[in-house]
């Protein structure tokens, strides 16, 4: 139905099709999209799925918190983690039920360090959105971290399942495995 399509016409048929519906991870395009993206047979196309749920996932459910949660991305990207871990936690605190505050403030506390406030909030998006492929490779990272290959390689194969394309997580658990296996000789 979608294949071959760019990226922008597959977002207008996402769009006509479904309707313009409240964002976030309650979207119901999201469905459709997670079932194209299962199918996907190529790498472009995965990708023009997986750019299509991320831009549901950051449309915050007020405009409120949308500025904030840009001001955030902004703070991220200059390096001022401060400032976006500051802003992320406007984010969490004005829309608690907004999965994408909470990937967006575990992504910060992990770059500064604090792997428990990480693995809380990376939790908590789940818990909002369970398919949420960028939360699951956040907690496999953690775990890598703490040098939990075990708990790695499950979670990551849990984002592969939910992205069969997370080329990412496929190479991380190359890498862990041959780890585990020099580990275990």
């Amino acid at each position: 139905m979608l294949r071959g399509l760019t990226a922008a016409a597959a977002l207008a048929f996402v769009l006509v099709q479904g309707g313009i519906a409240r964002a976030d991870q309650s979207d119901p395009r999201l469905d459709r999209l997670f079932a194209q993206l299962q199918i996907a047979d190529s790498p472009a196309q995965a990708r023009v799925f997986e750019q299509l749920i991320w831009s549901i996932w950051l449309e915050p459910p007020e405009e409120s918190v949308g500025e904030t949660l840009r001001l955030g991305i902004t703070a991220m990207r200059r390096g001022d983690l401060a400032g976006a871990l500051d802003a992320f936690t406007q984010v969490v605190e004005a829309s608690p039920d907004f999965a994408e505050g909470w990937n967006r403030r575990a992504s910060v506390n992990f770059m500064l360090g604090d792997l428990d406030a990480s693995e809380a909030d990376a939790e908590h998006a789940l818990a909002l959105e369970p398919r949420h492929f960028g939360a699951l490779a956040g907690l496999a990272r953690i775990d890598v971290v703490r040098m939990d290959d075990y708990a790695a390689l499950k979670t990551y194969e849990q984002a592969l399942l939910v992205n069969p394309h997370l080329n990412s997580a496929r190479r991380a658990i190359q890498r862990l495995r041959k780890t585990s296996d020099r580990r275990d000789v």
